[in-house]
């Protein structure tokens, strides 16, 4: 037993002796295995680093190497300030023959532009000097601005003027300063103003309009009559008159004076700058608040191409500006118009007016309009209305009422009977060459429906070229689908107020004719649809219609149905390839070409022997329409109308073979039915003569 004992214990010590061994060698494989994991992450990240810095050095290369151009013009564009000239000159406007109509004309300008940190004593002293260098109208100057002069000049005396109690409440907060300002105004005596001379009043005057509006603005000075005397002394002592300079603007210039002027249009002036109620549209469209813009019609419609391009400099670090790009003048454009022409209509339709205002029974009568129109372009080529104003002594003077052209309404009679009978063609209503009788139509409860006189038996030629309404009553009972008694109910397919107005539409009367000018109407469309306004519908007696409209309607027929828009702006001046870019065609009247002939021929004979006979001489080879409408006013202001009148209207072209030219007059009111005398002014007649007459002067 002892033997055994020690053997273990040599067995047991030689165990843990290999035991210690195989632990140092799985150790040292481990410690092994982490060393090279160690090395190969540490490659990685030596790899990783390697790879960051050349792609830092790379970027770094692209950046201040090669792309130093690149990013030094992105830094300057992302510091530079930019700021832009006075708005430049507009464009010329010239008419149809190149006659220049709208120029510009430079012009003189003082200005003031508030430097920063000037005291209002300062300002006080460079308003006293301007003074004594320009002549000013002071009676502009109001009694507040005339006080707040005085307070500015006095403010130690105008302190005086609040009492220690209205102090105190300003303190508590009770009254703001606007009040104790207020209060100061108040209490400014005409005592404490008589000791101001006229030269004071105009210092007064020109510090005023050194602080309206905005600090940051150029105020305006004087810029209307500058003398170059003024001009000079004032640019002389710019030195002394720290804020104030001088510069040339321009103005526009209107050639043939009033003369088309109103459709013309107008521009802002450097001083009012765009107008509020344009603010938002212009300022969408990258305009400054002091920009010179179009505002009205022309200059409005056009205003993307007359405008000119502005100087654009760079504020540099030493406060001098650096020229980027020249502005320029705005691109010059020629209208359609006949400056000539148009100059002899508003002549012409002056003179008549006021000769018809003259007449008998035309107490209510106000103006009329005349449109000239080439139908197979959509060219205008002269246009006017003309209304009367009474004077306090009585008489009557002329005022341009040209926009009612396309603004103004009335219900146009007759004329549109061309448009009636193909409503009638087209619906086989009516027949070419039908004969009927002038018979008036009567419909229970209401008063007969006759011709302006019994006409007898007519085909469709002669209804036209005599004006018979019951020809067209007829038409319009079978449009509708009705059968008509004497003096008994009428009933009608509705529909029927829809299929009228859908032809008239194709003719232009009572949707927009697309003129290049801003604010058309469309005119108003009656909502009754009792069987009897039918009727009078197809005679002109129920929607009322623009001028322009009835314009477009003529040139459509005269265009063998072919509607063109009608338009002003011809193209860019002296450049060919743009005139008539404003050709438009808008559609074609939906008819056969046997019925568009019907009309031709009716319209012909109108001139020929019919209502319009003696209209227009016939060695032009004229056809056309009359036509005469009841119609209202009124009387009173109260936008009620109360009187009935009697329009009268007449379109016509010429010559009928191959038409040039579109006569339109349109006289609203021109008598009442009721009047002391059936007298009717015959004024359409001698316009259609005269006018016709002069066109065929100018264009043979």
């Amino acid at each position: 037993m002892k033997n055994k004992l020690p053997k273990r214990k040599k067995y047991l010590k030689i165990s843990k002796r290999k035991s210690k061994q195989n632990y140092n060698f799985n150790s040292y494989k481990e410690n092994k295995d982490i060393k090279i994991e160690i090395e190969k992450r540490y490659n990685i990240l030596t790899f990783i680093i390697i790879l960051a810095l050349l792609i830092l050095v790379t970027s770094l290369f692209l950046v201040q190497v090669a792309g130093k151009e690149k990013y030094s013009k992105e830094l300057e564009n992302l510091t530079k300030t930019i700021i832009y000239g006075e708005s430049a000159p507009r464009g010329r406007i010239y008419d149809r023959n190149g006659k220049l109509i709208v120029d510009n004309k430079p012009s003189k300008v003082i200005y003031y532009k508030k430097p920063s940190g000037i005291t209002t004593k300062k300002e006080i002293k460079i308003a006293y000097k301007l003074a004594n260098m320009i002549s000013l109208d002071s009676s502009k100057l109001n009694d507040y601005n005339f006080k707040n002069f005085w307070i500015k000049n006095h403010p130690d005396e105008a302190n005086k003027k609040i009492t220690d109690e209205e102090w105190q409440k300003l303190e508590e907060r009770k009254l703001t300063s606007d009040d104790i300002y207020d209060l100061k105004i108040e209490r400014v005596t005409p005592e404490d103003l008589s000791v101001y001379t006229d030269i004071d009043k105009k210092a007064a005057y020109i510090y005023t309009l050194m602080n309206t509006g905005y600090s940051y603005d150029e105020k305006v000075i004087k810029n209307e009559e500058v003398t170059d005397e003024e001009y000079a002394l004032v640019s002389e002592n710019l030195s002394e008159l720290e804020g104030v300079g001088t510069k040339l603007d321009w103005e526009r210039t209107y050639l043939y004076g009033s003369v088309f002027r109103s459709i013309l249009g107008n521009v802002s002036t450097s001083k009012s700058g765009i107008p509020a109620e344009l603010k938002d549209e212009y300022l969408d469209k990258g305009y400054s608040l002091d920009d010179r813009v179009g505002t009205s019609n022309l200059e409005y419609q056009y205003e993307d191409i007359l405008k000119g391009k502005k100087n654009k400099y760079q504020v540099m670090s030493d406060g001098s500006y650096k020229l980027l790009e020249e502005g320029k003048r705005g691109n010059d454009i020629v209208l359609t118009i006949d400056i000539e022409l148009q100059k002899a209509l508003e002549e012409i339709l002056t003179e008549e007016v006021i000769n018809a205002k003259k007449e008998a029974n035309t107490e209510y009568y106000n103006g009329s309009f005349v449109i000239i129109t080439n139908p197979k372009t959509g060219e205008i080529l002269a246009m006017a209305g003309k209304q009367l104003k009474q004077n306090d002594d009585g008489s009557y003077s002329v005022i341009d009422f040209t926009s009612g052209i396309t603004q103004s309404t009335a219900v146009m009679g007759s004329v549109v009977k061309g448009a009636s009978h193909i409503v009638g063609y087209n619906t086989g209503a009516l027949k070419i060459g039908e004969v009927r009788y002038d018979n008036c139509v009567k419909i229970a409860a209401t008063p007969e429906k006759c011709s302006w006189k019994y006409l007898g038996r007519l085909n469709d030629i002669t209804a036209l070229a005599q004006s018979s309404n019951t020809y067209q009553y007829y038409t319009a009972i079978k449009v509708g689908k009705g059968t008509y008694n004497y003096n008994k109910p009428l009933v009608i397919d509705k529909e029927a107020f829809n299929t009228y107005r859908n032809t008239f539409a194709e003719f232009g009367l009572g949707v927009e004719t697309g003129i290049d000018l801003p604010n058309e109407s469309t005119g108003i469309k009656g909502s009754n649809t009792t069987s009897g306004l039918l009727l009078d519908f197809s005679i002109g007696q129920y929607d009322n219609y623009t001028p322009i409209q009835l314009s477009q309607y003529i040139s459509t027929i005269a265009n063998n149905g072919t509607r063109m828009r009608p338009y002003l702006y011809k193209g860019l001046y002296n450049d060919e390839t743009t005139y008539d870019q404003n050709k438009k065609e808008l559609n074609k009247v939906n008819t056969e070409q046997k019925y568009m002939d019907r009309v031709h021929e009716g319209f012909e004979a109108v001139l020929k022997y019919g209502t319009g006979a003696g209209y227009i001489d016939m060695a032009y080879k004229p056809a056309g329409k009359t036509g005469t409408s009841q119609s209202f006013v009124d009387t009173n202001g109260d936008d009620k109308i109360d009187k009935e009148t009697i329009s009268t209207t007449f379109v016509a072209y010429a010559p009928y073979d191959d038409p040039k030219v579109t006569f339109t007059i349109v006289s609203p009111n021109i008598s009442r039915p009721d009047g002391r005398t059936s007298h009717q002014s015959a004024i359409n007649k001698r316009l259609a003569q005269r006018i016709s007459k002069k066109y065929f002067e100018i264009y043979p």
